[in-house]
């Protein structure tokens, strides 16, 4: 008799002992009215009288699927994301919402498509970690209400239709090519320069040129494949044409 009583009480014992993980939190109803949120460990509920719902209260990811939105300069694209949230208040997100994991991911789509409708596709490409941050504000301050608290949103991939994308590759490449040209037109500037400032002190300078000259044969011969046509001075050129003149006019 007394070992029927002990056997009874054992299997009472161990219907009303519940576990609580961790990473868990225990939303307790008495009789249909919420009650308390029970902590990790062994708890004890009364049977019939008593009930709980489990909440993880780890860090989750919600894969936010494609969404199409059409930007502020009417362009289309598809734009998906991930959200990265915690509960922070289990009760809340027992009670106040059906199933949080839904309206959260609903939620967040209505979002993004709200945002990506207000910027437009340069801002879009550009400012991805403030349209992110944007999205997770609203999103954050909406579900605060749920006990969800929003860690973080990423964008993942933008999508433009492939006209578009052919556009942009367009625009791309005329911008680099833009920038070449400028480059090499201030390269050649500043070339023609240096040109300029050597040029003007070989003139000024009384037998400049002719040793640059030799310099220049001398750097030639050391070669032996190479074959030197020796340009005769401007100067002893003009020499000669004065000395001509000279002898004209006293033949005269």
């Amino acid at each position: 008799m007394w070992i029927f009583i002990i056997v009874a009480f054992i299997i009472v014992i161990l219907a009303c002992l519940k576990q609580v993980n961790q990473y868990e939190r225990g939303v307790v109803f008495t009789m249909g009215r919420y009650s308390y949120v029970m902590e990790p460990g062994w708890r004890l509920l009364i049977p019939i009288f008593q009930s709980f719902r489990k909440v993880d209260i780890r860090v989750k990811a919600v894969d936010v699927p494609d969404q199409k939105a059409i930007t502020r300069d009417n362009v289309p694209v598809t734009v998906n994301a991930v959200i990265y949230y915690k509960v922070s208040a289990a009760e809340k997100a027992i009670i106040e919402v059906e199933n949080f994991q839904y309206a959260i991911s609903q939620y967040a789509q209505t979002t993004m498509r709200n945002i990506v409708g207000s910027v437009t596709l340069d801002e879009l490409l550009s400012k991805r970690d403030e349209i992110a941050d944007r999205i997770k504000e609203i999103v954050d301050k909406e579900t605060d209400e749920w006990g969800i608290k929003v860690n973080n949103v990423e964008l993942k991939d933008v999508s433009l239709p492939e006209s578009m994308e052919r556009t942009i590759a367009k625009q791309a490449e005329a911008e680099r090519e833009k920038r070449a040209v400028i480059i090499n037109s201030e390269g050649e500037l500043a070339a023609s320069a240096n040109i300029a400032q050597a040029a003007r002190t070989l003139s000024e300078t009384p037998g400049a040129l002719h040793l640059r000259t030799l310099q220049s044969i001398n750097d030639l011969s050391s070669d032996q494949s190479n074959t030197v046509v020796f340009m005769t001075p401007v100067e002893v050129l003009r020499a000669f044409e004065g000395f001509a003149k000279k002898m004209d006019n006293e033949s005269k």
